[in-house]
């Protein structure tokens, strides 16, 4: 179990940025095993994975989960109910210039620990970067 962070930056103004993350329709473009997600009124989300776990065979998983859009301070807070406790936070902040911004992903898992959640949090980071700044053009 774990508490996790990691930092980007994006060129992407702070605004758009997190106009982009706020619509929950885009996480299929930027987290590499979601298929899916549908907003359910409220902060509620069904969101489809296709995974490949080491203990069974390659699946698709759906899954209900939450999102707060918090636009005071360009935040996003998302969970998961469950046995793994998995929530996190990602907070938008000015960059260098007006045209970028600093991106801080937390998150809080009991499931997994160590180098396999880092890569994901750094895959999920890349995914967003490279997502954002092509919708951005």
């Amino acid at each position: 179990m774990g508490d996790y962070n990691d930092t980007i930056t994006v060129t992407v103004a702070p605004d758009r940025l997190f106009s982009y993350l706020a619509d929950v329709q885009n996480l299929p473009a930027y987290l590499p095993r979601l298929t899916s997600a549908r907003p359910h009124g409220g902060d509620q989300v069904t969101v489809t994975a296709h995974i490949d776990p080491p203990d069974a065979p390659e699946q698709d998983v759906t899954s209900e989960a939450w999102i707060h859009v918090i636009e005071d301070g360009r935040t996003l807070e998302w969970g998961a109910p469950g046995e793994h406790d998995y929530h996190g936070r990602l907070q938008i902040d000015p960059g260098d210039d007006a045209a970028t911004s600093r991106l801080t992903v937390r998150l809080h898992t009991d499931s997994t620990e160590g180098a396999q959640v880092d890569h994901g949090l750094e895959e999920a980071l890349r995914g967003i970067k490279s997502a954002a700044e092509a919708a951005d053009r």
